[in-house]
């Protein structure tokens, strides 16, 4: 490597954490030739001696958001003017580690994972996409395999998924609303049949709506003796048909206000018909990905297997729709109209099953385009050469390369992949490639912790 490259100005680093970022960051920097100290869970008297040493920069990369806070402020204790690039997912702990500590640059995996999952979910040829105050830009890769941005607008597609999201308030998703709806609906549909029938007997419209209430309550007809033999029949039957409707509706709400309520009947968080993106496991990742399609103006519902994960809480608040289930389930992507939606992104933390809802999904809709998050261990990398997975993004290798940029002292804001290749974006806008080592792990941490 070229010696008055920016990306060796520093000597000397620090490494904390027991993630596949601090392994790949440690195995990366140690095959360019630098020293790194590599600490998986120090204590105060490890971090201590290995501050002891200058240090040019400190990289921090844990997944639980309390550890990384006290290790940054440890390590801004013993050392204040050494520069810091930490992991956060929490943006309310990330802005305040920024306000106690100038030198700190805070990111997280799943912020920089995000628009390169984003942009092949809304076109193949995008290799990233976010939307900005002044409006979305995408990162497109020309002939030579140059990242450059561009514009991007939803156009036509727009409109489809309006009338995705309008088309998806006709249709419940959870088992509680449709039991609900369906009690209502033979409800009214009772309501109005003798409602119709007392008119075409010439009843005033608003005597023959209150003897049809009546019949709906259960009460009976007034002045039954006065009616058709005919006529009290149909009455008997829909007063007993209401009972059985009234069960059936008083079942489906105790269902809906006692379990958890993750799609809405009308409002932001129904489940759109055609045009959407269906984001399986609402993880940190999972949760980033929904945001910045719904921040595009893309329709996306959330598949999650534990509905009471603490991120599914957080997506109802921001009225995205989840359904509970498992994504790799066909019942539940036939459900979810897999055939109509843009795109399938597979975000989970395991790959395995990220590779099980990827097949799941061809078999449903072999057309539909597929977005798989990667980078946990090789499983993807052993299995894409034999089967046609889909997109592939390596979230830690997006991680790997960031961090390693921001060490190294380059203005890094963003990071792209395509076709195995990562560029790191720089504050200029212009792009540079950032070829990481061979070898992603390091002596140092013997297992990783899946995000």
């Amino acid at each position: 490597m070229d010696q008055t490259s920016p990306r060796v100005r520093h000597r000397s680093f620090v490494v904390i954490g027991d993630t596949n970022p601090a392994r790949g960051v440690c195995a990366s920097l140690r095959e360019d030739g630098f020293s790194v100290r590599h600490l998986a869970r120090p204590n105060d008297e490890e971090l201590r001696a290995a501050m002891a040493t200058p240090r040019d920069a400190v990289a921090v990369l844990l997944h639980e958001d309390a550890a990384a806070l006290r290790y940054a402020l440890a390590v801004a204790h013993m050392s204040p003017d050494v520069p810091i690039t930490v992991t956060i997912f929490d943006r309310t702990v990330a802005d305040e580690l920024l306000r106690l500590l100038p030198q700190c640059h805070v990111t997280s995996p799943a912020d920089l994972a995000a628009p390169a999952l984003a942009g092949p979910c809304t076109d193949a040829d995008i290799a990233a996409l976010r939307g900005e105050a002044s409006g979305a830009e995408a990162v497109r890769v020309d002939g030579e395999g140059v990242p450059r941005t561009v514009g991007w607008s939803r156009g036509r597609a727009g409109w489809r998924s309006w009338w995705g999201r309008v088309a998806g308030q006709l249709r419940s998703y959870d088992e509680g609303t449709r039991l609900m709806l369906g009690g209502l609906a033979g409800i009214t549909a009772a309501l109005l049949c003798d409602w119709l029938w007392l008119l075409n007997l010439g009843h005033p419209p608003a005597e023959a709506f209150f003897d049809a209430a009546r019949v709906v309550s259960a009460v009976g007809p007034a002045d039954a003796g006065h009616h058709s033999t005919a006529y009290q029949v149909v009455a008997g039957l829909l007063m007993l048909g209401t009972i059985v409707f009234t069960a059936v509706f008083t079942a489906g709400l105790i269902e809906r206000l006692l379990g958890p309520r993750l799609v809405g009947l009308i409002g932001t968080r129904t489940v759109p018909r055609f045009g959407h993106v269906i984001v399986v496991g609402v993880g940190q990742v999972g949760l980033r990905l929904c945001c910045e399609l719904r921040s595009l103006g893309i329709p996306v519902v959330g598949v999650e297997r534990d509905p009471r994960a603490p991120n599914v809480r957080i997506a109802r608040s921001l009225g995205i729709p989840v359904l509970a289930g498992d994504g790799g389930d066909r019942a539940v992507l036939e459900r979810l109209h897999l055939r109509r939606a843009r795109a399938l992104a597979a975000v989970g933390s395991d790959d395995l099953d990220n590779i099980a809802v990827s097949i799941a999904a061809q078999g449903v809709s072999p057309g539909t385009r597929v977005v798989i998050r990667a980078g946990e261990h090789e499983a993807i990398a052993e299995t894409r050469s034999l089967l046609p997975l889909g997109t592939i993004r390596d979230v830690t290798s997006l991680c790997t390369a960031y961090v390693l940029a921001r060490l190294t002292g380059m203005d890094a804001t963003g990071v792209v992949e395509h076709r195995d290749e990562v560029s790191v974006r720089l504050s200029d806008g212009t792009f540079e490639p950032w070829p990481l080592a061979t070898r992603r792990d390091c002596a140092h941490v013997d297992t990783a912790v899946p995000a």
